[in-house]
């Protein structure tokens, strides 16, 4: 479910069909842009205004190497699955709030319909209208809020799973960093501590004693 929220994701971000470049990246670092467009069966321009787009939200990052043959530069693509995961907690908590909005709404509002022009209203605007519809005269029908009422817990229920889910995700990916974090500074202490030792022995060995001085006989 990861992968299809993720691909959901950079659709709204980057467009139509941009979403396959989640499969593309996904788990993967430094994949070649013209790799990318080949597989995407996209243009270099294409490809590389996808990536421009998401790389603005922080969703993907690059490394390039300059082609020793050709002269340019040549752009390799990382994705962020941090960034990614919280930027859909974001985008999935407003979704959630705005459905919750809706389902108060239909619980404690009412509504009307105009079976001839398949519209709904709210109660304010019936009354505004003198409960006729305003395109065809029809009088409006009080709407039964029970079908609507359902659908709306089924997509709360949903949306709730999706987030729950991928706040698990994005815990799992922090540990996992940290974990990556923790390892490279011990190495690195680890080796600034070796490197110190080394230096002192260097200098004691550089030390020299130096002999004393003895009176000569007359």
């Amino acid at each position: 479910m990861q992968i299809t929220l993720l691909r959901n994701l950079v659709q709204e971000m980057a467009g139509e069909g941009s979403g396959q470049i989640v499969d593309i990246l996904f788990d993967k670092r430094d994949i070649n842009e013209f790799l990318i467009a080949k597989k995407m069966n996209l243009t270099i321009n294409q490809v590389r205004n996808i990536l421009y787009k998401l790389s603005a939200e922080g969703l993907v990052s690059f490394t390039r190497k300059k082609d020793k043959r050709k002269g340019w530069y040549i752009y390799f693509w990382t994705l962020n699955t941090e960034k990614c995961l919280m930027k859909l907690e974001v985008e999935l908590t407003k979704k959630l709030e705005e459905l919750k909005q809706a389902q108060k709404q239909r619980e404690y509002g009412r509504y009307y319909t105009c079976k001839n022009c398949n519209i709904e209203v709210t109660e304010e605007k019936a009354l505004e209208d003198d409960f006729s519809c305003s395109e065809c005269a029809e009088v409006y029908t009080l709407v039964d809020n029970t079908n609507n009422l359902k659908e709306l817990k089924g997509k709360i229920t949903k949306r709730e799973n999706e987030l729950n889910e991928i706040k698990q995700e994005l815990e799992s990916v922090r540990v996992k960093t940290k974990k990556v974090t923790d390892a490279a500074q011990k190495k690195l202490a680890a080796k600034k501590s070796k490197g110190k030792k080394a230096k002192g022995k260097s200098s004691k060995a550089k030390k020299v004693t130096k002999p004393k001085k003895t009176k000569q006989k007359k």
